[in-house]
């Protein structure tokens, strides 16, 4: 028999609270389910730090990123950043962020959310790594900031792209890669996704579940809960393989060819 393909979870927020009692538990279920490489989210730096022990448990599964989500930008002092710098050099680390800017929540001003971008694109530059970058209404800023930093950047990805046709465009001519997620399996919100990752390169195609975020709308059974877990990353690479008109093993086999490259897996284990 044919091994069944496996699979890169891009976007992992692995160190949240609700995977306090059951973390290796999770973890064995999204093994099990043909997730074989997970990379754990950095939001604070509390976050990055907590990511980094849980990859240290087996750096041969997991990667982390490192850094501040825009809705924590307001916590990010300049005092914070020798620390950071830290943290992103670690081997673990295989990208700068979560970074970038929300101006839907808007739980930081719009003034400290840029201030803190720009300081994580510095780092990101610094550091040699890609960034792991979040944007919500906030496009056009957004793109100016990073431009700034374009090409001395070593890559990039949209973590769980939701936006147009536009945005999508504007972020593959900036040498985006672009993170899906169970967004696409929302029958109210996502279908403009269907249509739209027909557009994106396979070799820039990257899949996440957000979890505990994002559990996917059309998953059957439903879950008695609410929290998403790795496990349910097959069905959202099924979806989009659906609405490219590939088959499964296509899109497995390139979405984790394309993650094990831009996070440096393999540079992780050899670090270990």
């Amino acid at each position: 028999m044919t091994p069944a393909p496996t699979l890169v979870d891009i976007g992992l927020n692995l160190a949240h609270d609700s995977f306090d009692h059951d973390r290796a538990e999770v973890v064995a279920a999204a093994f099990a389910s043909g997730v074989r490489h997970m990379v754990i989210t950095g939001s604070t730096l509390d976050s990055t730090r907590r990511a980094i022990e849980l990859v240290r448990t087996d750096p041969a599964v997991f990667r982390a990123t490192a850094g501040v989500h825009p809705h924590h930008a307001s916590e990010l002092r300049n005092d914070d950043l020798p620390r950071l710098r830290e943290l992103l050099a670690a081997p673990e680390v295989g990208a700068a962020g979560e970074c970038g800017l929300d101006y839907f929540r808007n739980l930081s001003s719009h003034a400290d959310q840029e201030r803190a971008f720009r300081w994580q694109l510095e780092l990101a530059v610094d550091s040699g790594k890609p960034v792991f970058l979040h944007q919500r209404d906030g496009h056009d800023a957004f793109v100016a900031i990073l431009k700034d930093f374009l090409p001395r950047l070593a890559g990039g990805v949209a973590h769980c792209f939701t936006g147009d046709g536009r945005e999508l465009r504007d972020y593959l001519e900036l040498g985006l890669s672009i993170g899906i997620t169970g967004w696409i399996c929302d029958e109210r919100r996502g279908g403009h996704l269907r249509e739209l990752v027909r557009e994106i390169p396979l070799d820039r195609l990257l899949v996440e579940t957000d979890a505990p975020y994002l559990l996917p709308r059309d998953l059957q059974p439903r879950p008695a809960h609410r929290r998403n877990e790795p496990k349910f990353l097959p069905h959202v690479v099924k979806a989009i393989a659906a609405c490219r008109g590939e088959d499964f093993p296509t899109v497995a086999a390139a979405t984790t060819r394309n993650a094990l490259k831009f996070f440096g897996f393999g540079k992780a284990v050899a670090a270990s």
